[in-house]
């Protein structure tokens, strides 16, 4: 029951993301692509707790945006990207239980399909925007990393069974959003930035009552500046 009801929660925000574009407004057929780039910040939700502070990462990708509507000062669009993301956790291990250090890095392909409003100059000038969606995502690689020496001692909560424990689930889906500031140029193209959020609704590893984590989700911070420019435009400026 309940991952049918995440699936549900995701098929509806794809759905909304659909549906933004089917209001009746000043027609666009924009079709705008580009690059991105930037700094992620990621911690992983553990429960039983385990004791962690945000995991830095690179992430780099491409963009495709399809503007179809101006409803009255609002740019609606449809944007898919395809993303690669080093997650992760580090743990923040106090040193009068342990001189150890560890930290993992999870490399991840990721997809998210967002729905975007944004207020401003359409084609040449500022353009606030904003943008939520679901995203999925795939693991397909992970290294851990301890320090040297490694006393492996235990845990002021007594969890460790992280240590050396694969990802299970390869696979993840949760939702994201986030608010972004584009210059739009004549012949230049667009230059961007923005700050995002992404919500794990998927556990990396099992959560059946014999494991021995009931949670073990995603959370990231993602910080980007990207270069677009457009393919096709309405309007021939």
């Amino acid at each position: 029951m309940k991952q049918a009801r995440l699936l549900l929660l995701f098929l509806i925000s794809l759905i909304g993301s659909a549906h933004t574009c089917a209001q009746v407004g000043s027609l666009r057929n924009d079709l705008t692509v580009g690059v991105t780039g930037g700094y992620s910040m990621n911690r992983v939700s553990f429960n039983p707790t385990i004791k962690k502070t945000w995991k830095e990462g690179e992430t780099f990708g491409v963009t495709v945006r399809y503007t179809c509507e101006k409803y009255f000062s609002a740019i609606c669009a449809i944007q898919a990207e395809l993303n690669y993301a080093n997650l992760g956790w580090r743990e923040e291990i106090e040193p009068e239980y342990s001189t150890d250090t560890y930290y993992r890095d999870m490399r991840y392909l990721q997809l998210p399909v967002l729905a975007r409003l944004s207020w401003g100059r359409e084609y040449s000038g500022l353009l606030f925007g904003f943008m939520v969606g679901p995203q999925i995502g795939y693991c397909f690689s992970e290294t851990e990393h301890y320090s040297d020496p490694w006393a492996g001692t235990p845990r002021p909560n007594n969890v460790t069974q992280q240590y050396g424990k694969a990802v299970e689930n390869k696979f993840e889906y949760g939702l994201t959003g986030g608010l972004s500031l584009e210059l739009g140029t004549k012949h230049a193209g667009r230059f961007l930035i923005e700050g995002r959020y992404y919500y794990g609704l998927s556990d990396i590893f099992g959560n059946s009552k014999r494991d021995p984590f009931g949670r073990s989700a995603n959370g990231a911070i993602y910080i980007k500046a990207g270069y677009l420019f457009d393919i096709i435009r309405t309007k021939n400026l």
